[in-house]
């Protein structure tokens, strides 16, 4: 029997469905965007909106400064307020006078936001701030030019207009200010340096942003955009992605899953492999049987690969890091080669000047307590137990040697460096200083003169530690 509705019960329940539409399941397949997608946001698009390829090309340019505009409304800003305020115990602004709050464990709250690019919106992304040191020391001086990241798909069960929706094949991005770096080009130069040297680390571009804080747009200052590697870095410079993704918070003297933090195959909640890694790592073997201390150890972990990224990461001077701070690195177990690290978060790298030798905790022009590592790495203690135990090994401190000439001689040079720096510098210099430049309470940048002089001293700087690569491995 056929049922026969009335025009009036077509025409209502149109409507119903016009004014909910939250509560459709929307399904984008890879053909492109169906009608109710359209309906929720018309700009949306296949490869624009949906879960295609990644187009590093559109969203990571290396010749080009992208701009984003994202949009939030004055009670949104007001829970974030209140979000933070939670987790640091200060009020945006409040500026105590002395040290940002301590780092917590407890990442902010997201909400969902408008964002803008090229003409195109894209409805409900979730916007949370980020990062320790940077985030807290922007909030205590009520500085606008706050670290965030971006999920775009995060509220895809509240909205589901935004199920799988991406940024051009990216389902995340993470946004760094350029805190505590004159230049505003330290976190993309490091991470293209890794990469030139052969380790595998996220790409990055120069980012416009522009949000709206509830009282209209504001400029907010030249960022590095940077790709996540649990997003596509991996799958993109490895050629696959099947492994467990981690990054830990932990110095790896023993095992701890809260500290370990799973990237992905989350819903296996098998952390065996890293808890091999760790126990193998600190195993008593390394004094009874070194030789099978050390197959066992190259069994899980591409160690001849953490000695490179080791002389990288020491030849130009990273203190955020593995050695000194028990964060920014992940870790990728790879089908053949097993677990492979890969660097993160640079904004603070190549600065200070560290030796060939080095004392616990002391000198090297930085912070107090944050001294980079020298290059033989002698002040490293049992508490570093990846580079203290690897580097005993007299035939893996060869490697580590041969790896920090080799880099020296390639990836490190003095030529090709200064036109990275000089290339970068120019391309964001309209949008950092001058009519167009970053403003009072959206900026870290003292003044331009500082910005200006900022090169030149990175320049410096490699020249600097190149010389004393020379002496240190002739």
């Amino acid at each position: 029997m056929m049922i026969r509705l009335s025009h009036r019960w077509v025409w209502m329940a149109a409507l119903l469905a016009a004014a909910l539409p939250g509560c459709r399941k929307t399904v984008v397949d890879a053909a492109g965007s169906n009608a109710d997608t359209l309906r929720y946001n018309p700009d949306w698009t296949y490869a624009s909106h949906g879960n295609s390829a990644p187009d590093y090309t559109t969203v990571l340019p290396q010749d080009a400064v992208n701009a984003i505009e994202i949009v939030m409304t004055g009670a949104q800003w007001t829970s974030v307020k209140a979000n933070m305020k939670a987790i640091t115990g200060i009020d945006f602004g409040m500026n105590t006078g002395g040290p940002p709050p301590a780092a917590g464990s407890t990442d902010p709250d997201y909400i969902d936001v408008t964002l803008r690019f090229r003409g195109r919106t894209w409805k409900n992304v979730g916007f949370r701030l980020k990062g320790n040191s940077t985030l807290r020391m922007a909030w205590q001086q009520g500085n606008y030019k706050l670290p965030f990241r971006l999920n775009f798909d995060e509220f895809e069960d509240k909205y589901p207009g935004t199920t799988n929706q991406h940024f051009h094949g990216f389902e995340e991005m993470s946004f760094s200010p350029g805190a505590k770096d004159p230049s505003l080009i330290r976190e993309k130069a490091t991470s293209d340096i890794f990469r030139m040297a052969g380790i595998p680390c996220a790409r990055t571009a120069f980012y416009r942003v522009s949000i709206d804080f509830g009282a209209g747009l504001k400029y907010c200052g030249v960022y590095t955009g940077i790709e996540l590697p649990d997003d596509n870095m991996i799958k993109s410079q490895f050629g696959e992605e099947s492994g467990n993704i981690y990054k830990p918070e932990l110095n790896l003297t023993a095992f701890n899953a809260t500290l370990f933090d799973k990237k992905n195959n989350e819903t296996a909640a098998n952390f065996s492999d890293a808890q091999q890694l760790v126990s193998t790592l600190n195993s008593p073997l390394r004094t009874t049987n070194a030789a099978q201390w050390k197959a066992q150890l190259e069994s899980i972990l591409d160690v001849d690969h953490f000695l490179k990224y080791l002389a990288v990461n020491n030849a130009i001077v990273n203190w955020d890091s593995y050695g000194v701070m028990a964060h920014n690195f992940y870790l990728y177990n790879h089908s053949t080669r097993k677990f492979v690290w890969i660097p993160w978060d640079h904004n603070e790298a190549m600065a200070g000047s560290p030796g060939i030798t080095g004392t616990t905790g002391g000198g090297g022009g930085l912070p107090p307590g944050r001294n980079a590592l020298s290059l033989s790495m002698n002040e490293v203690t049992a508490s570093w137990p990846l580079i203290r135990y690897i580097v005993d090994d007299p035939a893996w401190l060869q490697r580590y040697k041969d790896h920090l000439k080799a880099f020296r001689a390639g990836a490190f040079s003095e030529a090709a460096l200064q036109a990275m720096f000089d290339r970068y510098h120019a391309l964001i210099s309209p949008y950092a200083i001058g009519a167009n430049g970053e403003q009072p309470g959206y900026t870290y940048l003292t003044s331009a003169a500082a910005f200006t002089a900022e090169l030149q001293n990175l320049k410096s700087h490699v020249t600097a530690r190149r010389a004393l690569l020379a002496t240190y491995v002739p």
